[in-house]
C-alpha cells in the first residue's frame, strides 16, 4: 500500500494543470488533460463519498452533497471527474452542445430541477457521452431506458427511472452551459464531483488534493481498525471507550468527538 505522501504527490502531479508553453501542441495538452482525469479516478478508486465527506469535515472545507435519493442506475457504479454542468429545458440539444467542447474524464452534471415526471436522458445521450470519453452523468432528476443504460455501463446517477420523455420546451437560460443547480446549491464548471452508492458530493478543485490526502489517511486508519476487530481486538478497546466513559462521568461536557481527537480515532469528526 502506498503511503499518503506518495499518494498525494502522484495525484497532484497529474490533477493540477501542467505548466505548458504557449506553443504546446494540441496533442500534448490533450495528453495532460487525460492524465489529470485518470489520476483523479485512480485517487478515488479505494475511497468513497463518506470518506470524502469526513475529510471535508475534518479540514473544514465546504462540501456540497446531493439530495437524498440520487443513486446509480446500476449498483456499485462510481465516478470521479471535473464537472461539466448543463441546464435542461426540454430538449436534448443542450447536452449535445455541452459535449461539443467536453474533455475526456469530465462528468456531465444535469440540472433538471429535480423533476420526477420526465426522464431527461436515455440510452442515446449516454452512448454519446461514452463516445466523448466522459466519466459519467449525474442528473438532478430522472432518466429513462433503464435496461439499455445498464448495458452501456457508463456510470449514471439520478432519482430513478421514468418512462416519459420531456413534453415541454421552456426558455433557455443564458447560464445553461456554465452552471447547474443541484438541490439547493450550484455546480460550476471545474468543480470536482465524486459519486458512488451513497450519493454524490461536489468540491472546489483547489482543495481536492487535501480532501483526497485526508480521506486516504482516514481510509487507512479505518481499515486497520476493521482488521483489528476481526482479529479479536474490539472497537471499544481500540477507542479506549471505558476511559471515555470514566472521563464523561466527571465532566458532562466531555464529548466522544473530543475523546476521539485526543486518541486520533477515525469513527467520526
Amino acid at each position: 500500500m502506498q503511503d499518503s505522501t506518495t499518494f498525494v504527490r502522484i495525484f497532484r502531479s497529474a490533477f493540477r494543470d501542467p505548466i505548458l508553453p504557449v506553443f504546446a501542441k494540441p496533442a500534448e495538452c490533450e495528453q495532460a488533460r487525460n492524465m489529470k482525469a485518470e489520476s483523479l479516478s485512480r485517487a478515488f478508486a479505494e475511497l468513497s463519498t463518506p470518506l470524502i465527506a469526513d475529510a471535508a469535515l475534518r479540514l473544514k472545507i465546504p462540501l456540497r452533497i446531493s439530495p437524498t435519493g440520487i443513486q446509480p442506475v446500476t449498483p456499485n457504479q462510481r465516478l470521479a471527474g471535473s464537472a461539466l454542468p448543463v441546464r435542461h429545458f426540454g430538449s436534448v440539444d443542450v447536452f449535445l452542445e455541452a459535449m461539443q467542447g467536453a474533455q475526456p474524464g469530465q462528468a456531465l452534471v444535469i440540472d433538471n430541477g429535480g423533476r420526477l415526471d420526465e426522464g431527461c436522458i436515455g440510452d442515446l445521450t449516454a452512448l454519446e457521452a461514452e463516445h466523448c470519453g466522459l466519466a459519467g452523468i449525474i442528473v438532478w432528476g430522472a432518466h429513462r431506458d433503464t435496461p439499455e443504460l445498464r448495458q452501456i455501463h457508463l456510470p449514471i446517477f439520478s432519482y430513478g427511472g421514468c418512462p416519459s420523455g420531456p413534453q415541454r420546451l421552456d426558455p433557455r437560460d443564458p447560464s445553461a452551459l456554465r452552471s447547474a443547480r443541484f438541490g439547493n446549491f450550484l455546480v460550476e464548471r471545474g468543480d470536482v464531483v465524486f459519486a458512488d452508492d451513497d450519493g454524490c458530493v461536489f468540491a472546489v478543485a483547489e482543495r481536492v488534493d487535501e480532501l483526497l490526502r485526508v480521506a486516504h489517511e482516514i481510509w487507512e486508519r479505518e481499515r486497520h481498525q476493521a482488521e483489528a476487530i476481526k482479529s479479536g481486538h474490539s472497537l471499544r478497546e481500540q477507542l479506549e471507550f471505558a476511559r471515555y466513559l470514566e472521563k464523561r462521568a466527571t465532566d458532562l461536557t466531555y464529548t466522544f468527538r473530543e475523546h476521539l481527537r485526543k486518541i486520533s480515532g477515525a469513527i467520526e469528526e
